[in-house]
């Protein structure tokens, strides 16, 4: 009888068993970490349109001549959203000396993260002494049609 060497057909199958495994793993990690990365995105960009807007009107004493189809060229930003909405900057009706940041086509779970981060230097923040996370939204839409509201100024 003579001895062959080369790899069953269980082996095979063992090693595919495992690197499946491994795979599903790696896909879950790479999820998150671009999940992650769009809430950062996020943060940077509202953190970038508001100081560029205090810059643009600090020498006013109020927000309402604020107009957002032409803040975004003025501050050479992009309204679009890393979620593929868009962010809208407005006055708030009640109070000219404040502004809204308005994030645009949200997944239920994204605009439910940005709800209950801390927005620092937001109205809501501050008024409840850090105890609120500073932003608003209605986040009971269908995928896509949810967003969230950041007040800042005064």
């Amino acid at each position: 009888m003579r001895q062959e060497s080369g790899r069953s057909m269980i082996e095979m199958l063992g090693v595919l068993a495992i690197m499946g495994v491994i795979t599903v793993g790696a896909i879950g990690m790479i999820s998150t970490a671009m999940r992650t990365q769009k809430l950062t995105s996020v943060n940077d960009e509202v953190v970038q349109m508001v100081t560029m807007v205090r810059n643009l009107h600090g020498e006013y004493d109020d927000f309402s001549n604020m107009n957002s189809s032409t803040i975004f060229g003025a501050i050479g930003m992009s309204n679009k959203n890393p979620y593929g909405g868009t962010y809208e900057l407005s006055v708030n009706p009640s109070n000219p000396r404040q502004f809204v940041v308005t994030i645009n086509g949200l997944a239920k779970s994204e605009c439910e993260s940005l709800v209950t981060k801390a927005w620092s230097d937001s109205v809501g923040y501050q008024m409840s002494d850090g105890k609120s996370g500073g932003a608003v939204g209605n986040c009971n839409a269908e995928n896509g049609k949810n967003s969230v509201q950041i007040t800042y100024g005064e």
